[in-house]
């Protein structure tokens, strides 16, 4: 059977400012799991829009498409056509999860939740020539038992950092704006995988640096420090994301970077405890984030935060408070957001309720655009609030501030090389990706990543110090307020 896999890409992605390091990170892994539950002998090509331009003339049997918000209108046009030229076209992912009824106008089988249970369902209906219109994931989920990633379908030499891996599925939390309680409804919604069958998974992929596109590395601790424990001595460097809360955890951090951290997104959203309470973000109130980030730099792990704007708490002084606070507590670079109702959210839900949704162009909602009647705020004010704080904080001046908050030469150096590399060089690593060269840079990420490894332990504290004098021109996330590709049909 052929079978034509493909992530179409997000309207930003094909936007005048489009920024081919962000779009190239990663390789459709959600994607590559599903295929692993192909038969052998099945044809698949797998294709990402966003660094390949797709091969529509063929026909295959199966188009199974993964669908974001913001690509949702390319990929219900891309399933237009497949289906006039008598292909048999799946939907599934975030977006579908969340308005099926709107993305089985566009598809003769449709996916809600995790792809983990229902597409081998799908597959052995489809076979028999019974395929339903609708499969939902409910019940008692898990990826205990999994078939490896289809890495062979992936082309590595197109992503930046190609050695992506999930070993978990959702986040332990419940904040108001994230998709996770409409993507897992009706089930677990937070489950690991074996430590052995993850170690085995890191085992098959070349070269030293990982990427953890875990909603939550850290969210079962059990899990973390076992799996942790088990990645000791593989010399492996690697990023992920956590919380606050698991960064204070006592001993965690440490058993982390001892087996390869060197980079960290962290989930701070907003300074403000009244929006944390409204946005059911409790994980993070009474949690110090300075001593976080300390905690974060004492063990040789750099930071990039994430700020969410427009909570109904924030006025217009948020955005310099914001940037001011990061860059005195120098983290080295910053992700920042625009709060944005996902439909299935609570968020979306209130906003609703509230009629305060100014339309529902998806194309829009992509954390760079006003889709709300913000509080304090004008819709204005908020967009231009959102560009000034990425424009300030990484000015050169607030660069350099950052970097003399360590202190260290070899600290600051670090500093200016993580934040300056990655947004004053852009063009630079613009030119590598679009010449298709993407993963020639990784041996050089590589070996930056390990320049962090040169942390002596701080025996009284148990810390390790950082005092490496190189550093990642990596952030270890981006974008992670809008959707990720680490689910499978997700």
């Amino acid at each position: 059977m052929k079978v034509k896999m493909i992530l179409p890409a997000l309207t930003e992605a094909t936007s005048p400012f489009f920024r081919p390091i962000k779009y190239s990170l990663f390789p459709p892994l959600g994607l590559a799991t599903l295929a692993a539950h192909l038969a052998p002998e099945d044809e698949i090509d797998l294709q990402d829009e966003h660094v390949e331009k797709l091969e529509t003339e063929a026909c295959p049997a199966l188009v199974v498409l993964q669908v974001y918000i913001t690509s949702a209108s390319r990929a219900y046009a891309l399933a237009d056509h497949y289906r006039k030229r008598g292909a048999y076209v799946c939907l599934g992912g975030l977006h579908v999860t969340s308005l099926p009824q709107e993305a089985a106008q566009h598809a003769d089988s449709i996916f809600l939740g995790p792809g983990d249970d229902t597409f081998p369902q799908f597959l052995r209906d489809y076979r028999a020539g019974q395929a339903k219109k609708v499969y939902a994931s409910t019940g008692q989920r898990g990826i205990e038992h999994i078939p490896p990633v289809r890495r062979d379908l992936i082309k590595r030499h197109l992503y930046l950092v190609p050695n992506s891996l999930v070993v978990s599925r959702g986040c332990p939390h419940q904040c108001s704006f994230c998709y996770k309680n409409a993507f897992f409804e009706g089930g677990t919604s937070f489950y690991v995988q074996r430590v052995d069958d993850a170690l085995a998974e890191m085992e098959r992929l070349p070269g030293r640096h990982l990427y953890f596109l875990d909603d939550h590395l850290f969210g079962n601790a059990k899990f973390a420090e076992a799996l942790f424990e088990g990645m000791r001595g593989m010399g492996r460097l690697w990023q992920a994301a956590g919380t606050v809360q698991s960064v204070l955890k006592p001993g965690l951090l440490e058993k982390a970077a001892e087996s390869g951290l060197r980079s960290l997104f962290v989930g701070f959203e907003t300074l403000s405890e009244e929006n944390l309470r409204s946005s059911l973000k409790y994980q993070n109130l009474h949690k110090d984030y300075a001593a976080a980030i300390r905690r974060l730099h004492a063990n040789g792990v750099m930071v990039n935060g994430s700020f969410v704007f427009g909570m109904d708490g924030d006025d217009a002084s948020v955005f310099d408070r914001t940037v001011e606070w990061a860059v005195s507590n120098g983290i080295e670079t910053a992700t920042f957001h625009i709060l944005t109702p996902y439909p299935g959210t609570g968020l979306y839900q209130q906003m609703q309720a509230q009629n305060r949704l100014l339309h529902n162009n998806w194309d829009l909602y992509d954390t760079r655009h006003v889709v709300y009647r913000p509080a304090k705020l004008t819709a204005e004010e908020l967009e231009t609030g959102y560009w000034r704080a990425y424009r300030d904080f990484y000015a050169w001046k607030n660069i350099l501030q950052g970097a003399w908050t360590n202190a260290r030469w070899s600290e600051r150096m670090r500093h200016l090389a993580y934040a300056g590399g990655w947004k004053k060089f852009e063009p630079l690593w613009d030119v590598v990706i679009r010449a298709q060269r993407a993963t020639n840079l990784l041996p050089a990420l590589e070996s930056i990543l390990a320049g962090f490894g040169a942390h002596p332990v701080n025996k009284e504290s148990g810390c390790r110090r950082a005092n490496s004098d190189q550093a990642s021109i990596f952030p270890p996330r981006i974008g992670a307020h809008q959707e990720k590709d680490s689910r499978g049909l997700a």
